[in-house]
């Protein structure tokens, strides 16, 4: 083991020399945390150290080369998250590929990347690469975690990782030298100005782009929001977003090295709701979906709950409603109302956030989307310190985060620590953070129209600062347009205030140019479903009940309600929602509808769905259909909708601005 002194000579601008530091610092404390058929197995950061040695030595064996590019494909393992240290530590280049990839997506990035070496989770990312071998020319070794199924494969090519820490475990010298010191001598020799992890954006607008991150960008980025947040060697966070996505890498990977605290792993993607109960984070983060499914499930269970209880959660939901927010503010409330929250706490808010595994959290972040501003409030009430940050990959994720005290749902706070934003004439945000990207991985072109003549990013994304210093973002600035009549159309604000309903899952608005906007819509299958058992309504299918008369006057008074909100803003007035339809399937990302972090691919549904457009605009009522459809076994088939097109309700205008655009 490295001492402290020999420490304090290594400057902490890699993850590797970070690695080293805590394993002296944080030497028995708990690192890893994996729950492996029922039960949770802990590594303290002296026990990673040590793996994460064996298996870069054994990854040198197979002729890993500093500069070289080795893929990471599957879900949230401790020893995948070691593979991106082992790689760092050789001067090598992770690639997280997203686990639910099709193979055309895997071969792309692997290919683009230029990856020779992947370490995946299971059977299932094997079975994907060895099927897109032929397109993936340098791809010499594959390293499997989870070797069932993996047994009678041929193993030319196919190492077991287990059996690779075996051998980094016996191997005693390598060139010559004492492995241990050459390990060392190999993580001394990384710079901070090397490029740490490869990260490939959603390609919302179209091929992915890979994003090049260096070690001391990174460091410096999570030290300023480790910081800011309080976090230290004693959080916890649970690990279950996707590794290829840089909300993972920065909340799980980098804060936690930069920390010191510990990463719990999921047994399962299905498993999560009830390992987070029990690991009881301090630390977490959910896109709003999850915070909606939450809600959703615990609505569900109250329904179903006796008179007295459900009577006894509506009364003091609506004392936290009322109290909640401020409490948590710190600011002044009666004292009443302030027994009156703690026997709620006691009987109803405390429970709730133990069943939903909340109770030891201090922070919590919501990103990615818009929320609703009743869903923000309604966990907050709880006393939950829900918050909400701006960020890209780019950035490596931070731009802006919500300060204690100064949280509200309308904003996503004012910029984080050393990062600097200004708004363009057109609008659009930029910004400059000491995490941001150093280039685009061979499309230098791009690169120079993501960037300013003096370092600034673009966003794309349109916004603007409040009187408080906090910046608002309205929309993609490509999508904000006008309609035919010059009113302001932003799609994605439009969506959003659908999305607020729990019965509605997405929405894609049109308008553009057109002489009225008009939207497709995807009913949350959840909570529908429960509404349609409620209301002894029978169906046999997500395109059944989707097309059930009574689910489109549901769903036609939902955009009521949003049209209602719209007439009282006077810029957005004009845009209000004129007819819309109730799609036969779900958008989803295999189909190439969405991108990978669930965001709507816009260009790609318009030719998609083209008659379906038309439709919307021409006076049909009803339009038929059929699309082609991907199955989670790779298999493709095709679905036949007829589907019907319903006038919305619309209220008149007050103050419309028609040239707020302009």
């Amino acid at each position: 083991m490295q001492s402290a002194s020999k420490l304090d000579e290594l400057q902490s601008d890699t993850f590797p020399k970070l690695l080293l530091r805590n394993a002296v610092v944080f030497a028995d404390r708990p690192a890893y945390r994996f729950k492996d058929l029922g039960i949770w197995q802990t590594w303290s950061w002296s026990e990673v150290r040590d793996n994460v040695r064996r298996f870069a030595v054994a990854l040198q064996s197979l002729g890993l080369e500093r500069g070289d590019k080795i893929a990471i494909v599957g879900t949230n393992r401790p020893r995948l998250y070691w593979t991106f240290m082992a790689a760092q530590s050789l001067g090598c280049v992770p690639v997280p590929v997203y686990a639910d990839s099709v193979a055309d997506e895997l071969a792309y990035v692997l290919d683009h990347a230029e990856v020779v070496m992947a370490v995946v989770d299971d059977q299932e990312q094997v079975d994907k690469l060895l099927g897109v071998a032929e397109r993936v020319p340098r791809l010499q070794h594959i390293v499997y975690d989870n070797d069932r199924g993996l047994q009678s494969y041929d193993h030319t090519r196919l190492h077991a990782f287990a059996e690779m820490l075996t051998c980094g475990a016996k191997t005693t010298s390598v060139d010559g030298q004492d492995a241990e010191a050459w390990w060392l001598a190999e993580i001394a020799a990384g710079k901070g100005s090397d490029v740490s992890v490869m990260l490939y954006t959603s390609g919302t607008t179209g091929r992915s782009k890979g994003v090049m991150l260096t070690g001391s960008g990174c460091i410096n980025a999570a030290s300023d929001t480790v910081t800011f947040d309080h976090l230290d060697h004693n959080d916890v966070v649970l690990a279950y977003l996707p590794l290829a996505w840089v909300g993972d890498h920065y909340l799980n990977y980098a804060q936690s090295i930069v920390a010191g605290f510990c990463v719990a792993c999921p047994e399962s993607q299905d498993t999560a709701p009830s390992d987070l109960r029990e690991i009881g984070p301090t630390f977490y983060f959910a896109p709003p979906r999850v915070f909606e499914g939450m809600l959703t499930r615990v609505m569900i269970r109250i329904e179903d709950a006796s008179p007295l209880k459900r009577r006894m959660f509506h009364h003091y939901i609506a004392v936290a409603k009322t109290w909640g927010e401020k409490i948590l503010n710190g600011e002044s409330v009666p004292t009443m109302a302030r027994l009156s929250y703690a026997l709620g706490n006691l009987l109803v808010y405390g429970p709730l956030k133990n069943v939903l595994g909340f109770t030891n959290i201090r922070v919590a972040y919501t990103a990615g989307e818009a929320i609703g501003p009743e869903l923000f409030s309604f966990y907050r009430s709880l006393g939950l310190n829900l918050k909400q940050l701006y960020g890209q990959t780019e950035a490596f994720l931070y731009v802006t985060a919500q300060p204690d005290g100064q949280i509200r749902s309308d904003t996503v706070g004012p910029p984080t620590p050393n990062v600097e934003i200004r708004i363009a004439d057109n609008g659009e945000v930029l910004y400059r953070s000491p995490g941001q990207f150093v280039g685009y991985y061979k499309e230098d072109a791009k690169t120079a129209e993501t960037m300013t003549a003096d370092g600034f990013v673009k966003t794309g994304d349109a916004g603007f600062f409040d009187s408080n210093g906090h910046l608002k973002i309205i929309d993609r600035a490509n999508d904000v347009g006008k309609l035919a009549d010059g009113s302001l159309f932003a799609p994605k604000y439009i969506e959003n205030k659908l999305k607020f309903f729990p019965n509605i899952q997405e929405v894609v608005a049109f308008g553009p140019n057109r002489p009225n906007a008009t939207c497709f819509i995807n009913i949350d299958l959840t909570a529908v479903a429960n509404w349609a058992e409620r209301n002894n309504i029978v169906y046999g299918s997500y395109q059944e009940l989707a097309a059930h008369p009574q689910v489109y006057e549901m769903i036609g008074r939902h955009v009521a309600d949003t049209n209602r909100l719209l007439a009282a803003e006077p810029i957005m007035a004009g845009s209000q929602i004129k007819r819309f339809l109730i799609l036969h399937k779900e958008l989803d990302a295999d189909d190439g509808e969405l991108t990978r972090t669930q965001k709507v691919r816009r260009s790609f549904i318009a030719d998609r769905y083209g008659p379906l457009i038309k439709a919307l605009y021409d006076g049909s009522t009803r339009c038929r259909i059929e699309t082609e459809v991907t199955f989670e076994d790779g298999r493709k088939g095709n679905i036949t909708g007829d589907i019907a097109i319903v006038e919305a309700k619309t209220f008149p205008a007050t103050n419309s601005v028609k040239e707020a655009a302009e």
